[in-house]
């Protein structure tokens, strides 16, 4: 890790606990909305990623050390500390989120736009259909615990499109190494993910959709 990577952590940081600390001053009474304004704004790293030179800096300094501090957060932490994004949802849902993108980062280091598009659609595609289906959702639907909208599961299939693409256009910008593109099999893998959040209970979709996602986008485009 080189001075480079040191200064990418602590600018990271330096967002990451902003959006936090925004997150617990002023949106505290939104606590849903909380949690949701938390789960997308920190899923902007995925495009700071590639600036990194050495990916496992990210596993060791910074997903990993927030996949523990979620976790001290919780019910479940042996340190009792009060905190409204995690009270929201499923205790442990950040936990997952940051979990996984931990393990994703480990697994692939030297094919980090797939675990940005498999984060990615954990993110804003999980993210945007709990904000759009709490809100406008009319058509609802109960598989395995958890009510669901056909209008939230519109918006994730969308938004992991959308999302998607976005990751293929600003990797392949900045000289990533990346395959072409091809929308097929990216609206393909997002109807796969956008089924995956529909049937995962209890929070466990942070941990299917970036898995089904990343195995998916290996085999479909590597």
């Amino acid at each position: 890790m080189n001075m480079a990577d040191i200064g990418l952590l602590v600018l990271v940081y330096i967002y990451v606990i902003a959006i936090f600390v925004f997150s617990e001053k002023f949106l505290k009474d939104l606590p849903s909305f909380s949690r949701r304004f938390v789960h997308i704004m920190v899923g902007n790293c995925i495009f700071v990623m590639p600036f990194f030179n050495d990916p496992y800096a990210m596993v060791w300094f910074l997903t990993l050390p927030i996949t523990i501090a979620a976790f001290l957060l919780t019910k479940y932490s042996p340190i009792k500390i009060k905190s409204g994004v995690t009270d929201a949802g499923h205790a442990l849902g950040l936990v997952y989120y940051a979990g996984i993108w931990t393990l994703l980062i480990f697994l692939l280091p030297d094919k980090l736009w797939i675990v940005g598009v498999a984060v990615g659609a954990m993110v804003y595609g999980d993210g945007f259909a709990s904000l759009i289906g709490q809100k406008y959702g009319k058509h609802h639907f109960n598989l395995t615990g958890d009510v669901k909208s056909v209008e939230g599961s519109l918006t994730m299939f969308i938004m992991v499109c959308v999302m998607c693409s976005v990751v293929f256009l600003v990797y392949g910008a900045i000289g990533y190494d990346i395959p072409q593109y091809n929308f097929a099999f990216v609206a393909f893998i997002s109807l796969i993910a956008t089924v995956c959040e529909a049937v995962t209970p209890k929070g466990l979709d942070n941990l299917s959709v970036s898995s089904v996602s990343a195995i998916l986008y290996y085999i479909l485009m590597v």
